[in-house]
Formats: structure tokens, C-alpha cells, sequence
């Protein structure tokens, strides 16, 4: 998120800045805590000299700092480039986001498992938290509706050591695919220990597993679903891409990346219109896609519904090559 947001700044600071003055970024980390987020948010919301958040990035931190942004007299935009958790949906109206909320990823990936990969039954393992619970009830609730079963669904914390007894009981009662609704660690875990139970099923997993594409071979194989990839078609995309790279080294930006990046553009373009006033921001960003024209972004079309939501944004399958992303099938 910070590269992507500081390359979007230094590229509009090389224009001449937004009306004449240059963008600044403040930079904090709420560790993926609600209680981090809420005083980091409390923080941005004090300083009068921040006209607008880029973040936060997961969907805890995002719905406990929204209820900061968007209270008292001078409540403050925040934009979540990734937060997908259906219940950010409307918290109020200084809350977006220009992700596809887990609703999407979980549909997608129930009709994948469906429809490509034949599946009928489905394990879930699960973080127990809001990203987590909302991929799981999206694909159950979608698989279900496509006449096939969850016959198994267990949750963990960042603090579960082995999720072994779950991969068991799931090889017992029996199941066609796996899907991780999963952080990183909890999935990486998941799949070594697949690999010692000599367990091949198909697995899916939801945006949060993405960068596990540079672990190695953990991760070959692995569909996971996702709003962007840096291989998207358009040629504002390719360059946006090509100049990532160059300053971080040859690396390949992911969705926070791309999102962060978006959304810096889209708030100078707010102030530049509207004026730096955050009451001003707000009812701009909230006008894209309804008075406004959408805002089209390197991840594709922003257009903000009365919930702060983008529901015009889809959902691309992709799966893990040879290190790399790449789509398999989109929505």
C-alpha cells in the first residue's frame, strides 16, 4: 500500500501538485488490530492537516476505524483499497472502499469449484475473524444454491498452531476441494500440512492469499480469487506496472498496491475540484459514478454506490505459476 500510494504521490508532485501544493503522505501501522486502528485513526482525525485516509487494509481495522472517520464535526474520507468484509458496507458516509466486498470473491469461487472443478463437497478452514467469516458465508451460502454441500467448516485464530485435526476429520468424512478462507500464515500452514498428510485436493482461497505466489512451491497450484492482477489488460495499467517496478526493483504490484495507488489519484482529483476542505473531498468522492464521471483507475472502473461500495468491480480466478499470479478465469 505504501509504494503504490507514494508512487502515485511522487508522480502527481512532479506534475506541479494538486492547485498548486504538494501532496504529503503520513504514514502508520495498525498491525491488522482494531484497537491499533482506532487510535491510529484518532490521530489522523486530530490533525487538521490530513484531508483524507488511504486504508486501512483489513476489514477489522477498517469497520473499528470507519466509526472514528465518520463521527464528530469534522469527520474525514477513508478509502480501503482491499477491506472486503460486507459489514463496511454503509457504516457511514465518510466510509469506501474500491474493492469487490467478500460477497463477490465467495460467489466466484463457489461457482469455480462448482462449475471447473466439478466439486460437490467442500471443506472450509477459516479465520475467525471478519474477512474470514464473510468469504466462507458468501461461498457457502453460493455453493449451496448450486446444489453442493460444506461438509466441513472450522475456524482458527493467529494463535492456532496445527490445523492437522481439521485436514484429518476433512479426509475422513471426505471432500473435492478446499477452500481457505485464511490470512497468509493460517494458509501457509494449511498447505504444509497438506503436503505431510499427502493430501492433493483442489484448493481456493480468497484475496488474502495473495503474495503467497513467492513461497515458493507452497503455493503452486493454488486458485485464488482477486480483483486485480498486474497482468490487466489496458495500457494505463501497463505503465502504472512498468513504473512500480522500476522503483521497487522489479517487483509486481498487488491489489493494495494497484488500490492504493488509485485512490491517492482519485482524492487529487477531489481536491482539485472540490478544494482541500474534507467536507469537500467527501462529496466528491461520493458524487464518482453518480453526478461524477467513474473514476477509471489501473484497477479498473470506480463507481461508488449510496453504501461507499463499487459494485461494477469483478472478480478474477487466478491461479499460482511459477511464482507468479495469473488468470485463470474471470467474472
Amino acid at each position: 500500500m505504501q509504494w503504490g500510494a507514494q508512487l502515485a504521490v511522487d508522480q502527481i508532485n512532479a506534475r506541479g501538485g494538486v492547485r498548486g501544493r504538494s501532496l504529503k503522505l503520513r504514514l502508520a501501522d495498525d498491525s491488522a488490530s482494531e484497537n491499533a486502528a482506532v487510535r491510529v485513526a484518532q490521530a489522523f482525525y486530530d490533525n487538521p492537516a490530513v484531508v483524507a485516509v488511504v486504508g486501512h487494509l483489513t476489514s477489522d481495522a477498517s469497520i473499528a476505524a470507519a466509526l472514528i472517520y465518520g463521527s464528530g464535526s469534522r469527520p474525514v474520507t477513508m478509502i480501503s483499497p482491499s477491506a472486503s468484509s460486507p459489514d463496511l458496507s454503509g457504516t457511514n458516509s465518510y466510509a469506501f472502499r474500491i474493492c469487490p466486498s467478500d460477497s463477490s470473491h465467495g460467489t466466484a469461487l463457489a461457482r469455480f469449484a462448482w462449475q471447473t472443478l466439478a466439486a460437490r463437497r467442500a471443506g472450509i478452514v477459516f479465520i475467525s475473524d471478519a474477512y474470514g467469516r464473510g468469504v466462507r458465508k458468501a461461498f457457502a451460502a453460493d455453493f449451496a444454491r448450486l446444489g453442493g454441500s460444506v461438509v466441513e467448516s472450522d475456524p482458527y485464530v493467529p494463535t492456532t498452531r496445527s490445523l492437522e485435526p481439521y485436514l484429518s476429520r476433512m479426509r475422513q468424512v471426505g471432500i473435492d476441494v478446499l477452500l481457505l478462507a485464511a490470512d497468509r500464515r493460517g494458509a501457509e500452514l494449511a498447505l504444509q500440512e497438506l503436503r505431510a498428510l499427502g493430501l492433493r485436493w483442489p484448493v481456493l482461497a480468497g484475496d488474502a492469499l495473495t503474495g503467497i505466489e513467492t513461497a515458493g512451491t507452497l503455493g503452486e497450484g493454488v486458485r485464488i480469487s482477486a480483483a486485480y492482477l498486474a497482468d490487466r489488460a489496458g495500457e494505463k495499467n501497463a505503465t502504472f506496472v512498468a513504473e512500480y517496478a522500476r522503483a521497487h526493483a522489479g517487483q509486481r504490484p498487488d491489489h493494495r498496491a494497484a488500490g492504493a495507488y488509485d485512490i491517492v489519484n482519485l482524492l487529487a482529483q477531489a481536491i482539485s475540484a472540490a478544494g482541500p476542505s474534507r467536507g469537500a473531498v467527501r462529496d466528491y468522492v461520493a458524487s464518482v459514478g453518480r453526478e461524477t464521471p467513474a473514476f477509471e483507475g489501473v484497477t479498473g472502473r470506480i463507481a461508488f454506490d449510496s453504501a461507499g461500495d463499487v459494485p461494477s468491480k469483478g472478480v478474477v480466478i487466478a491461479v499460482v505459476r511459477g511464482g507468479r499470479m495469473v488468470a485463470e478465469l474471470g467474472e
